[in-house]
């Protein structure tokens, strides 16, 4: 019986793990570039939900099987657009959880998608996103109390 358990468990592991994206094949970015890291973040975090093909990440391909983040490469985004997602899950609170990478790491994610995002977006640019409502409650929002 404990087999079967620990079988299953890590079968269903497996299948978590293949949705969430991660890896470095398909990254186009420069090794040298300042933005590979985050392209590499991007590719492990983002992936299973975004579209942003110089990560690798085709994750908005994914429509008929779940509910999906924005293609990124039809949607451009500036640095703080970007952060703001990051730190706030999205725009809208729908599916995209908080704080999916933080610090450093949110902020070289977000530096690469402000860089890289909008490849075939022509002219929709993140201002057309910018009156989007923010989902989050006043009592989400920081207070500059110690």
């Amino acid at each position: 019986m404990r087999v079967i358990a620990i079988t299953t468990l890590a079968v269903a592991a497996a299948f978590g793990l293949s949705a969430c994206g991660f890896g470095e094949e398909g990254i186009t970015v420069s090794k040298d570039s300042p933005d590979y890291e985050g392209a590499q973040l991007f590719a492990a975090n983002c992936a299973g939900c975004h579209t942003l093909t110089p990560a690798g990440a085709l994750g908005t391909g994914n429509r008929g099987t779940r509910t999906q983040g924005p293609n990124l490469d039809q949607r451009t985004e500036t640095y703080e657009s970007a952060l703001h997602a990051i730190q706030n899950g999205g725009f809208s609170g729908a599916i995209m959880p908080q704080n999916i990478v933080v610090g450093e790491e949110a902020e070289k994610v977000a530096n690469f998608v402000a860089d890289y995002a909008g490849s075939d977006a022509g002219e929709a640019g993140a201002e057309a996103y910018s009156q989007e409502e923010d989902a989050s409650s006043e009592q989400d929002k920081p207070t500059n109390e110690k």
